[in-house]
C-alpha cells in the first residue's frame, strides 16, 4: 500500500481555508484550523442527528472503515485492520506503556526535547523497576546520540518524529534499523509529522506509531491514530475492556468472548462518531493532493520563512538549518527581547503562534499564503 502521489497540482485548495484576515495562523504544531470540507461535515452529521438520530449508523460505520484507510495509506500500513482509533497520542503510549511485560532493570531510552507525553508515560514505570534514559540530541547526530545510550537492559526506543519545540526532524529510517539490530523495541510519536511529511513502515519498520489528529492532519482534538505491529499485537496486555473490543462485537446475548483479531481490541468501548467524520474529511483533502504534494508546499513555506526571518535584525533562529532536519517548525529568539513578550505582542496583533523552546515558535502548513507570513515578519520588526 504505497503512498498517494499529488493529484491537484493547482492552487484551488486555498478555497478549503478562508481563515479570519485579521489573523495570521502560524500554529499548526499546536491545533490546526479545519479545512472547509470538515465544518461541512460535522454540519451534516450533526444535522443528520437531529433528523434521524441514529437511523444512518451503518452508513456512519462505512466512513469509520474510510478513515482507518486513509490512515493506513498515510503510514504505508497493510491493513486498516492494523489501525486503532484511541482517544489521544497519551492514550495510545499509556496502552502501549502498561500492556508491554517489564522486568526488573529494563531501560527505555527518549530525548532531552520529547513533549511530555512521551515522557511522563516511562517515567510512571518507575515502580516496576524501569529506568528512562534521556539522550541529549541537542547539538550532536540524534541517531549517535540515542546508540551512546544503548545497553543491554534496553527494551525501548521511543520518540518523537518531529520535536515539538525544536522543530527537529529525526532520521526514523535509521533510528529503526538501529532498534531492529538491536532487538529494541522502536515506539514512534508521528504528531508533528503525520499530514506534513511523508511516513512509511516498510522504511523505518516502527513497531508503534501514535498521532493525534488535530495538528498536521487539520482534524479535531479527540481522536488518534494508534498502530501496533501485527507480530507484536497479542504480546500486548490490554488493561481496558468492554463491548467493543471483541471478536463477536454485536452479538449482545454471547457469554464467552474472545479479543478482536485485529487493532480494534485496543478500542474497549463506544467510537467517537462525530471525530471520525470530521477526521475523514480532513483526510480526504491529504489524500486528494497527495503527501508529497504538501510536502513540497510546505518546504516552500518554511524556506519562505526562514528567509524572512534572517532579515529580522538580531535574529537567531533556534531549529535546524539543516534541510534533512526541517519540517514545519520554525522557532526563533531575537537577541535582547523577551520571547515571552514578543509572543505576547504578536498573539495580541493576531500572529497565532507560540511561546516554545526558550523562543517563538511559528508553524505554518502548506496552504499557509506568503502574505501571512510576511504581515508576521513585519510585526516582529516593528516591535523591535
Amino acid at each position: 500500500m504505497g503512498q498517494h502521489s499529488p493529484q491537484r497540482q493547482s492552487n484551488d485548495f486555498l478555497s478549503e481555508f478562508p481563515q479570519d484576515e485579521n489573523i495570521c495562523y502560524l500554529n499548526h504544531a499546536a491545533v490546526s484550523p479545519w479545512p472547509k470540507r470538515t465544518q461541512l461535515a460535522v454540519s451534516k452529521f450533526a444535522e443528520e442527528n437531529v433528523l434521524f438520530g441514529a437511523t444512518h449508523y451503518l452508513e456512519w460505520l462505512k466512513v469509520d472503515k474510510a478513515l482507518r484507510e486513509r490512515l493506513a495509506r498515510l503510514i504505508n500500513a497493510n491493513s486498516y485492520r492494523d489501525i486503532a482509533l484511541s482517544k489521544s497520542t497519551s492514550e495510545a503510549l499509556s496502552i502501549i506503556a502498561y500492556g508491554l511485560t517489564w522486568e526488573e532493570g529494563d531501560e527505555i531510552i527518549i530525548t532531552n526535547q520529547e513533549f511530555p507525553s512521551n515522557r511522563i508515560v516511562w517515567e510512571s514505570l518507575a515502580d516496576k523497576g524501569v529506568s528512562v534514559k534521556v539522550a541529549n540530541i541537542d547539538s550532536t547526530d540524534p541517531v549517535d546520540a540515542i546508540a551512546a545510550e544503548i545497553s543491554s537492559q534496553t527494551k525501548l526506543i521511543s520518540v518523537s518524529s518531529v520535536q515539538y519545540a525544536s522543530g527537529l526532524k529525526l532520521d526514523i529510517t535509521k533510528l529503526g534499523t538501529l532498534c531492529s539490530d538491536n532487538n529494541i523495541l522502536f515506539c514512534v510519536d508521528a504528531i508533528q509529522s503525520l499530514g506534513a511529511i511523508p511516513f512509511d513502515l516498510a522504511e523505518n519498520n516502527a513497531d508503534f506509531v501514535v498521532a493525534d489528529g488535530h495538528k498536521w492532519m487539520m482534524g479535531p482534538e479527540g481522536l488518534a491514530l494508534f498502530y501496533v505491529k501485527p507480530k507484536i499485537r497479542d504480546s500486548l496486555t490490554l488493561n481496558q475492556f468492554g463491548w467493543h473490543m471483541v471478536a463477536n462485537r454485536g452479538d449482545y446475548t454471547r457469554e464467552e468472548w474472545d479479543l478482536a483479531p485485529d487493532a480494534t481490541r485496543f478500542e474497549c468501548g463506544s467510537p467517537n462518531t462525530l471525530g471520525i467524520h470530521a477526521l475523514n474529511a480532513s483526510l480526504s483533502l491529504i489524500d486528494e493532493l497527495g503527501i508529497e504534494f504538501i510536502q513540497n508546499k510546505l518546504n516552500e513555506n518554511i524556506n519562505y520563512l526562514v528567509t524572512l526571518l534572517k532579515s529580522v535584525p538580531k535574529i537567531k533562529i533556534l531549529s535546524s538549518s539543516l534541510e534533512e532536519n526541517m519540517a514545519g517548525i520554525i522557532t526563533f529568539e531575537i537577541s535582547g527581547i523577551s520571547s515571552d513578550k514578543l509572543y505576547q505582542y504578536l498573539m495580541s496583533n493576531g500572529v497565532i503562534c507560540a511561546n516554545r523552546g526558550g523562543g517563538v515558535r511559528f508553524s505554518p502548513h502548506f496552504y499557509t499564503p506568503k502574505s501571512v507570513m510576511d504581515r508576521a515578519i513585519e510585526l516582529v520588526k516593528h516591535y523591535q
